[in-house]
């Protein structure tokens, strides 16, 4: 029988057998990039990954080989090219998972399924002391321009991505401030000598930092609307130390006598009424405490060694408090003294 072949000319076999051959060769080559797009990779623990602004494929690729999260950038590179997905890639921190393939991979920089980190501000704090924890977090970026108000700030755990900006999470801590002071205002007891929302974001900023005790806001607010009412003044020394301070700093040791008796718009020894502003960032629960108050018929409180206060209806009755706390104060003092 002869050949079907033989009557095409040598160079056509030929050809014929090179286009065979490219066909083979194409369709290997396309099974075993799918297996590479698809097969497990090469990580074994979970693994982070920062993809900066403004990276190109080459330089994504490049960090998640040196990750060890794939085996070629080249395999990345060019299926991501194929999916279009090269303009959809977010910048950010990435949570990879062990075995994790470049399919999944694309996948997941597309979603922009980026890590959240967290910052927790705690109540009572200054300012100042808020924005060193800011610029101490690690993965947030940017100045802040202008420097908040004292009191703006509602102490809280806040959630980030890397290279989210500093300004962002302070814009959100003052509208969750705004949002709280709105909502516990509406909710306000009757009759109180408090007469704007800043007047109780000041009078709860000394709530704050004259009590640690949840159980003890509402009384010692109680107790300073008491004086209020009474046309007394407030006597608070935390006032004092926020003069001494700004709010910038801890105080670290006790107050003298000479700063009780120097006047200050926010000594309230010496001034009448509220100070102009607070003197830190109280938290919802103080804020509340000072729009509900508890009812009591104390004026006086101190330090009752234990943490918390003891509060008193009199004068005379808050002297021997004092004189008790004084005692405890030298006994102490003694302890450390002898203590080697």
């Amino acid at each position: 029988m002869n050949d079907p072949l033989a009557a095409i000319p040598r160079i056509t076999k030929i050809l014929f057998g090179v286009f065979v051959l490219l066909l083979v060769s194409a369709g290997i080559g396309a099974v075993l990039w799918y297996d590479a797009l698809n097969e497990p990779g090469p990580l074994v623990d979970y693994q982070n990954v920062i993809v900066p602004k403004g990276a190109d494929l080459q330089l994504i690729g490049g960090r998640l080989e040196e990750a060890g999260i794939i085996r070629s950038k080249w395999v990345f590179v060019s299926a991501a090219r194929l999916q279009e997905a090269h303009r959809e890639l977010r910048a950010g921190e990435y949570k990879f998972r062990p075995g994790i393939s470049v399919r999944h991979v694309i996948a997941l920089l597309r979603k922009g399924q980026l890590i959240n980190r967290r910052v927790t501000i705690a109540e009572g704090l200054g300012v100042a002391q808020i924005l060193k924890i800011l610029d101490d977090a690690d993965g947030l970026e940017g100045t802040l321009f202008p420097v908040p108000d004292e009191g703006a700030l509602l102490p809280d755990t806040y959630y980030y991505a890397f290279g989210e900006t500093r300004q962002t999470i302070v814009d959100q801590m003052a509208l969750q401030m705004q949002r709280t002071l709105d909502a516990l205002w509406a909710k306000r007891a009757p009759n109180l000598p408090i007469k704007s929302k800043k007047e109780a974001l000041i009078l709860a900023s000394i709530v704050e930092k004259e009590t640690g005790r949840a159980q003890e806001r509402r009384r010692v607010a109680g107790v300073f609307i008491n004086r209020l009412n009474k046309g007394m003044k407030l006597e608070s020394d935390p006032t004092v130390v926020f003069s001494v301070t700004g709010g910038r700093r801890k105080l670290g040791r006790g107050l003298k006598k000479s700063e009780l008796r120097k006047d200050h718009p926010y000594n309230t020894y010496r001034v009448q009424g509220l100070p102009p502003g607070p003197i830190c960032n109280p938290g919802r629960a103080a804020i509340a405490a000072v729009l509900n108050p508890e009812k009591t018929s104390a004026l006086f409180f101190v330090a009752d060694g234990t943490g918390g206060h003891k509060f008193s209806d009199t004068l005379k009755e808050h002297i021997n408090a004092v004189r008790g706390w004084r005692k405890i104060e030298r006994q102490r003092k003694a302890k450390r003294k002898a203590t080697p």
